[in-house]
């Protein structure tokens, strides 16, 4: 199955996301398949930035966010595009 979800990077105690579209056997910050954002909670507030086109085409093939990155994609309102486009 894949899913969206988020892959750290950055340094230790200043974490830093990846927003990707990986095969869900993957480790976390393993392989994946694109990067459709990225989120920063070091930030105040936190930054969450996505392109919004790709993150559409991937849930239109069947992509599953996880809880956390459609919390995310919810609070940017990209689900409700998502709804409205269908």
């Amino acid at each position: 199955m894949v899913k969206i979800r988020l892959a750290r990077w950055g340094a230790r105690k200043r974490p830093y996301y990846r927003v990707v579209v990986s095969d869900s056997v993957n480790p976390r910050d393993g392989r994946f398949i694109e990067q459709v954002g990225t989120y920063d909670p070091v930030q105040s507030p936190p930054a969450f930035r996505v392109d919004e086109a790709k993150v559409i085409e991937w849930l239109k093939k069947g992509a599953q966010p996880t809880e956390t990155v459609g919390r995310y994609l919810k609070k940017a309102g990209v689900l409700k595009k998502l709804a409205g486009a269908a």
